[in-house]
């Protein structure tokens, strides 16, 4: 079923479905208990609760973006300072949410995946 929801969710862009499935696969390899949750506008992780998300949404000026992409967003307890992360806000004290567009599986790396780890481990403590 959730295949299914991940097939559509990438119907119209489908040459950006190995990217989320490479994506996918490492945080599957990385953490335990996840779950996926397909929603119309983005696919979310979840253990005990969203410690990320990807989806269309653009976050840099149309000039500056791939001409294929997907945003992850990744919610910390503190803002990372790289020129990695497009934008970072801070909803609440304490918690700053990070986007960050995805276009090629080089991006895919050690630096990502200690950010994706340390979102939920951060999610789980609240």
């Amino acid at each position: 079923m959730i295949r299914e929801g991940i097939l559509l969710f990438f119907r119209e862009k489908p040459r950006l479905l190995p990217l989320y499935e490479e994506l996918e696969s490492l945080i599957f390899s990385r953490l335990e208990g996840v779950q996926v949750r397909v929603r119309k506008t983005q696919v979310s992780f979840y253990q005990k609760r969203l410690f990320a998300c990807v989806s269309f949404t653009p976050v840099r000026p149309k000039k500056e973006r791939p001409p294929l992409f997907f945003t992850l967003t990744l919610g910390l307890g503190r803002r990372l300072d790289s020129p990695r992360v497009d934008a970072a806000t801070e909803p609440y004290p304490g918690r700053w949410t990070h986007h960050m567009m995805l276009s090629d599986s080089a991006q895919l790396d050690k630096e990502l995946v200690d950010w994706i780890i340390e979102a939920s481990q951060f999610s789980q403590n609240k």
